[in-house]
């Protein structure tokens, strides 16, 4: 494996990682910016009223995007596995002294 292929395996692994973990921030981070409004409208500052919806909002976005979510990773994941795998076979052909007997 080159440098040029691994850098390009880490950045196929971070667009995986920000495309799969997008929904669900940004979920979070608007239900959070709306409380955070409500609550300064009302000056009611208690940590624990705004855990609750931001945990719902959470589970509702992991609920929904969920098949986006898995999707995503196993776009990733099956051709990096694919690459270990040549990767793996390429390294086997050059020591022909670790094969088993067939």
């Amino acid at each position: 494996m080159s440098r040029d292929q691994a850098l390009a395996w880490y950045t196929e692994m971070l667009w995986a990682a920000v495309t799969a973990a997008t929904p669900v921030v940004l979920t979070v981070v608007v239900v959070g910016l709306v409380i955070a409004i409500v609550q300064a409208a009302t000056q009611v500052n208690d940590q624990a009223v705004a855990f609750g919806p931001k945990a719902f909002a959470a589970i509702l976005a992991l609920t929904v995007a969920g098949s986006f979510i898995i999707a995503e990773v196993g776009d990733f994941t099956t051709p990096c596995l694919e690459g270990l795998a040549s990767v793996g076979a390429a390294a086997e052909q050059q020591r022909p002294w670790t094969r088993r007997p067939a």
